[in-house]
């Protein structure tokens, strides 16, 4: 049995299941560490595959770049401009959302230190540089 529909038989009346398929950033780990895209919870044979492992940053960003709006990234993510590279980051309240997929050395920071491409007050998963 799958995953998702053994989540949907776990869950039964609740209704609820998240991450099972879509491009939700909880699904694909948006935000996670990275050194290939399986990791990114990607299959490589996906074409165009919705993230890509960066390796810019430390211990790697599932990400993507070349966003022109929030739109273009999965649920969950929004796409900012990060020294003059757009991509989508996970979108955050607080820093512990950030580090779900994240080892303590490469911890990201729960920023609004940069503005969506649509100029929202959200805050972003900026993790460190590589």
């Amino acid at each position: 049995m799958n995953r998702c529909l053994l989540a949907l038989f776990l869950v039964g009346s609740l209704g609820v299941v998240s991450g099972c398929g879509g491009d939700d950033a909880n699904a694909l780990k948006v935000g996670g560490e990275c050194s290939n895209l399986q990791d990114c919870g990607v299959d490589p044979e996906e074409q165009p595959p919705p993230l890509e492992c960066l390796a810019g940053f430390k211990g790697g960003y599932c990400g993507k770049t070349g966003c022109t709006a929030s739109s273009e990234c999965p649920e969950g993510s929004a796409c900012a401009d990060f020294e003059g590279i757009f991509y989508c980051f996970l979108t955050c309240t607080d820093k512990s959302e950030c580090n779900q997929n994240r080892g303590v050395d490469n911890e990201s920071n729960c920023s609004s230190n940069y503005k969506t491409v649509e100029n929202t007050e959200q805050k972003l998963c900026i993790p460190p540089a590589g």
